[in-house]
C-alpha cells in the first residue's frame, strides 16, 4: 500500500491555510525552499519523515491524520473522514448519499 501524495499535500495545504500560514512561513519553519513546500502540497514530491514531523508540529496536526486523512485520537474523526470523502463528489452522488443517510440519521432507536 502506497501513500496518496496528492491527498497528503492537500491536507497540508488546507491545514496551513486554516492556520493562516503562508507557504513562505512554513518553508522558513522547516528551513526549506518555498518551491519544496509547493511541490509537497501539489503531491509532486514526498517529504521525508523529519520534515513531515516538523510540518505536523507547525500545523498542529497528527501524523496519522496527515498520512491517512483520519485520526482516531479525535472524537469526531469519522465526521472529518466523511467530509473529506464528499469533497469533489458531483452533485448527483451527493444527492444519492443524502438519500441513503437521511433515514439512518432520522431513525429513532
Amino acid at each position: 500500500m502506497g501513500f496518496d501524495y496528492q491527498a497528503i499535500g492537500s491536507r497540508i495545504r488546507k491545514a496551513r491555510e486554516g492556520k493562516g500560514i503562508t507557504q513562505e512561513l512554513l518553508a522558513e519553519s522547516l528551513d526549506v525552499s518555498n518551491a519544496y513546500i509547493s511541490k509537497i502540497e501539489r503531491g509532486r514530491s514526498a517529504a521525508n519523515l523529519e520534515n513531515l514531523g516538523k510540518i505536523c508540529t507547525v500545523l498542529e496536526m497528527s501524523t496519522e491524520y496527515l498520512l491517512s486523512g483520519t485520526s482516531t485520537t479525535e472524537d469526531d474523526y469519522l465526521r472529518h473522514e466523511i467530509i473529506e470523502m464528499l469533497e469533489g463528489c458531483p452533485p448527483h452522488k451527493i444527492r444519492l448519499i443524502a438519500q441513503v443517510i437521511k433515514p439512518i440519521i432520522e431513525y429513532k432507536e
